[in-house]
């Protein structure tokens, strides 16, 4: 009798979690974008400061400054509306752990004092990493065009 009120409570959550899932999927990956979005918006806003911070206090390896601020900013901008409508996911989280890498190294020398701030780059890379390993999920273009391709 216990066995079988468990296993009936079991499959009952199990259900739940899996009507759940695509809807965490799709919070996570809109979360992650608007952080992403926000910061780009805010470089185009006043990009003589951006470049400016480029030039002084970020330290992008290998790149000329200017050119780190373009691609960066654009990056900020593109990969976000991509994550967010679901489309090319994993190919926008990777694009987004990479900016979230380059991010650190190249402001290493001020995060590693600030807890706080180096942590916001760890939570955003492992909510990256969800995207990246499990998909886009249920709510998402990627799996909208899946579908009518394997129908077709």
């Amino acid at each position: 009798m216990l066995k079988q009120s468990l296993s009936q409570w079991a499959a009952r959550l199990r259900e739940w979690l899996e009507f759940a899932t695509p809807v965490l999927d799709l919070a996570i990956r809109l979360h992650v974008a608007r952080a992403f979005f926000a910061s780009g918006l805010t470089k185009i806003r006043d990009w003589d400061t951006t470049l400016l911070l480029f030039r002084e206090e970020y330290h992008v390896p290998l790149l000329p400054s200017s050119f780190a601020a373009a691609i960066g900013t654009f990056g900020e901008l593109c990969f976000p509306v991509l994550l967010a409508l679901g489309r090319a996911s994993r190919f926008a989280g990777a694009g987004l752990a990479a900016l979230n890498l380059i991010a650190v190294v190249s402001y290493w020398h001020v995060l590693h004092d600030q807890e706080a701030a180096l942590q916001q780059h760890f939570y955003w890379g492992a909510l990256l990493l969800v995207t990246l390993f499990h998909g886009p999920g249920k709510l998402s273009l990627d799996q909208f065009v899946w579908r009518r391709v394997k129908l077709a």
